[in-house]
Parts: C-alpha cells; structure tokens; sequence
C-alpha cells in the first residue's frame, strides 16, 4: 500500500531513502530537474504552488566529485555517457543527475538570438515570444546565477588560440558569458563541480525550490503519464538504487493539479511516446542536434587543454551563411584522455601518435546550425517495444556541406594562431600545414562513421506552434489538446538555436510558470 507523504516538507531525497511505496498529492508534479524543470519548479513555488520534482539521475553533491572521467561519465550521463544515435554516426552528450545537462555543461549562457525568435514567428506560428517579452526573465536568471563574461586575463592557451586565430583572420570573436561563481578555472566541469562554483540547477534553482517546501527525489525514473479526458492525471515513477541505478521495487506514484515535463529533447519525448500520449502525432519529430564535428591543432608551446575554464571564447562568423546553406558557429572544447581519444581523428598508430601529444593540442569544434532551411526534418525520437528510446538522424547534405567548411575554417583559425599543424576528426586524418592542405577537406569522406560526429544540444520533438497539426505545444507551451501538461525544456524549439540552449531554457521556463501558475491557481 502506497504511504501519502507530507505536503510542504521541502528536502531532496535519494533512492535509499525512499523504502516503501509513495503517494504524492501537490499542486504541480515536475519530470526532470535540470535547465527547464528546476527553474519552473522554484518560480512555481515562488508563486505559492506546492511542487514535486522527479529526477531519473542521483544526487551528485561537490565533494562526490572525482574527476576521472572514469567515475563522472557512467554516473552523470545518460545512458553511462554512451548515448549515440541508433546507427552510431552521432555521440550525444547529456547530463543525468539532480540539476541535469547543467551539472556537467561547459556554463556557456547566450540569449535567444533575436533572428531565432522572428524566424519561429514567421514560419512555425509561434506567438507572443519576443525579445521584449523574455528579455526580463533573461535579466532575473543572469542575476540570480552570476552570468558573466569570462576576463580576459583568465582564458586559457585552448581558447586564446581561437582568440587569435580568428583575430588574425578578422573574423567576429568574442569572450563568452558563464554561470559560475568563485570559479577555480579547473577546467573540469564536464566531471561535476568539485567546489560548487558552477551555479548550475543542484547549486542554485533546486534549493530555492526546496526552501520554499519543494520535495525533490533523485533515482526516480517516470515511466508512464496517466492521463483522462485531456487531464494529466498521475506520473508514475519507479525508484532507483542510487549505487547501481537499478530498480529497487519501489514505486512513487504523483498525482497533481498540473504536470510540467522537463526531461530534454530526447526524454520528455520518450515519456509520452510511453504513455501514447500523441495526439498530433509529431512527438519525437523535429529533433536538432547542431551536430558538430572538430579539428585539432598541435602547437609548439605548451596548450594543456585540460586545464582552465572549458569555454570562454566563440566565433559567430559563419552563424548565417545566406539562403540554402546551414551556418555554423565555433568554439572550444576541452581535452581530457576519454573526449581526446573520442574527438581525435586518425587509427591505429596515426591516432596514438596525435594522442601523445595531448599537452601542446587545441580543440576548436564546429557546431551546425540544423532544421532553419524548408526542406530540413531533422531527427526523430521513437520508444521500442520495451520502452526503450532510439534516436534517429539523417546527416543532410547542408549539414554535411557545413561540417566541411566549419572544418576549413576551423584549420584556417589554427593555423593563423601559429599550429604547426591542424588534424580533421576523419578516421583517415586530414593533415594541414597551410592553405593548400586546408582544400583536401574537400576531397575527404564527410560520410556517418567515416569521420567524428558529436552532439551536447539535443533540441525539439515537441515543437511549439499554433497550428495543433504541427506542432505538440501551444505559444504557451500547454500541450495541444490537453488541459494541464505543459512542456518546460529544449523540446520545445521547433528549431535548433545557433547559440548553447541552457539560458534559452531558463529563461522560456521563468517566463512559462507565469503562464502556468495563474491557471493552477
């Protein structure tokens, strides 16, 4: 028999805590505690409602922190870091843990560029959303999380060279805005915060929910939402071990006034492909990845690139490219053994001997602005028969077409910042030392699984619009056809961004639990 639990008993509770089966009544049930469901459930609570959050991941504290990529990316990632589309060509990168993608993110925080938001306007039916109308909530979330942009004087030799390469080149360039406070510059926040100087979700938006009454179970996997006459009516949950993630037996069963789905682009998908909760039928479709693919570079002076702040400089340069053709924006990423040994190109002996040589490489990646062009689809989330999810996405020839020149252009800023030399992510490295080498990318195989392909910004499958045969939320972010589910994360785009998504979401889920609240009320 399930127990009731005490309303407005703010904590976090882990699996091992939860020893007998759970029954909660609140106002509002939140599935997922990162960028989305951790900032809707603290400003829900604000406003007065009484809120539970659901979080697959566990309860990853500061001082659990190893860094050895060993421990963080089978505790903190989904699916133990080897989350990958279903034919392999594509690694996907996301958190799992309480606070999500944010406990493990690089901290990078862009606006919603206006262009996005006019573009949703125009050709998805998206009504309402402008740079006025979010610019407040973007104002309240930079303060409440320190975003600011990274000193000059603390970027580090992997970011410099981006710095100087595209300032050779006279490209535009930048210095990123970051969410930390009291940063060390470590450069591990791909492992978990050892001093909790990211604010991300677990650090900042989960205890201002909890301190006003929220209740927040890590190692709780949603399973299924029960819904009736257009009603959210349950979420049902399994617990989970925190030590193994397997399922203890347990159950935890909500039952709210109102259901907000947080789970990110691929989760919150699979939930309701697993309840057949799909009306319009357009779950899981539209989903964009801004793929991305990265050139190494290797320098005569020391680079470290496992050290200092991850991402601190970005080139928006080739962001638009003009009708036809899919932009692309550059910047860094750091180069710890596991991700080295991921994103290097070459095999066998070639693959070793650039992987010596880790202390003097650069990493610049180049990520893919996908699903603006008419005749993009982008991927699609589906569910197997055991609820199990699978992603699928189709590389487009745009996309192929802008991976190789975000690949030129990425050689060209190694070189104008001094390399030696500049490697593609090709299985068969392309090896450039200057202009004539950098035309071989033409000629090389940009095919799925003959060079590296990466994502960290799953985006969509429950794209916003007014139009219910097109879309799975309204401009309001209510799901079309029903009454009290709301959709608060990444899934919502009915494009990808060009910029990292966290801010996007943080500021779309302050600005919707104002839409959601009134109505709970």
């Amino acid at each position: 028999m399930a127990i009731e639990a005490p309303a407005g008993s703010g904590r976090i509770l882990t699996g091992a805590e939860v020893r007998r089966d759970v029954e909660e009544r609140p106002d509002v049930c939140v599935v997922g505690s990162g960028a989305g469901g951790a900032v809707a459930a603290a400003r829900l609570a604000e406003l007065g409602a009484q809120v539970v959050v659901l979080e697959e991941g566990p309860w990853h504290r500061p001082s659990d922190s190893t860094l050895r990529e060993e421990d963080a990316y089978p505790r903190l990632y989904q699916e133990r870091g080897q989350r990958a589309t279903a034919d392999l060509a594509i690694a996907i990168l996301q958190g799992r843990a309480v606070g999500g993608s944010t406990t493990v993110n690089w901290t990078t925080s862009f606006r919603t560029p206006d262009r996005v938001l006019a573009h949703w306007a125009r050709v998805h039916g998206v009504e309402g959303l402008t740079p006025e109308v979010l610019a407040p909530h973007f104002a309240a979330v930079e303060e409440r999380l320190s975003i600011h942009e990274q000193p000059a004087d603390e970027v580090n030799a992997n970011n410099q060279a981006l710095w100087d390469g595209a300032g050779a080149l006279g490209w535009q360039r930048a210095r990123t805005r970051r969410n930390v406070q009291g940063c060390a510059n470590l450069g591990y926040c791909g492992m978990g915060c050892p001093i909790g100087a990211r604010t991300s979700m677990d650090q900042s938006y989960l205890p201002d929910a909890v301190l006003r009454g929220a209740r927040v179970y890590a190692d709780a996997r949603a399973t299924r939402l029960e819904y009736k006459d257009r009603r959210g009516v349950a979420i049902h949950a399994e617990v989970l071990d925190p030590a193994t993630g397997r399922p203890t037996g347990r159950k935890l069963v909500v039952r709210p006034r109102a259901v907000v789905l947080a789970g990110g682009a691929i989760n919150t998908p699979a939930l309701l492909l697993r309840s057949r909760l799909d009306i319009s039928g357009r779950v899981g479709k539209r989903t964009f990845l801004h793929p991305v693919t990265a050139v190494t570079g290797l320098y005569r002076k020391a680079i470290e690139p496992w050290s200092g702040a991850p991402q601190s400089v970005t080139c928006h340069q080739f962001a638009d490219r003009g009708p036809g053709k899919v932009g692309f924006f550059v910047e860094t990423a750091p180069l710890h053994p596991m991700l080295a040994g991921m994103s290097l190109g070459g095999f066998g002996e070639a693959h070793e001997e650039l992987a010596s040589r880790l202390p003097n490489l650069s990493a610049l990646i180049a990520l893919t602005i996908d699903g603006f062009l008419p005749e993009e689809r982008g991927g699609e989330v589906t569910v197997d028969g055991d609820g199990r999810v699978r992603v699928a996405y189709e590389v487009g020839d745009a996309v192929w077409e802008a991976l190789r020149e975000g690949s030129k252009a990425m050689a060209r800023i190694h070189l104008a910042a001094g390399a030696e030399a500049a490697f593609s992510s090709h299985e068969e490295t392309v090896e450039m030392r200057g202009e004539a080498d950098v035309a071989r990318l033409d000629r090389a195989p940009w095919e799925r699984l003959r060079v590296e392909l990466f994502s960290a910004h799953a985006m969509g499958g429950c794209a916003m619009g007014r139009d219910p045969d097109r879309s799975v939320v309204d401009s309001r972010l209510k799901m079309h056809g029903m009454d009290n589910i709301w959709v608060v994360d990444g899934s919502v785009f009915p494009t990808s961004l060009g910029v990292n998504p966290q801010l996007t979401i943080f500021g779309l889920a302050r600005w919707a639990a104002g839409q959601i609240a009134p109505q709970i009320r």
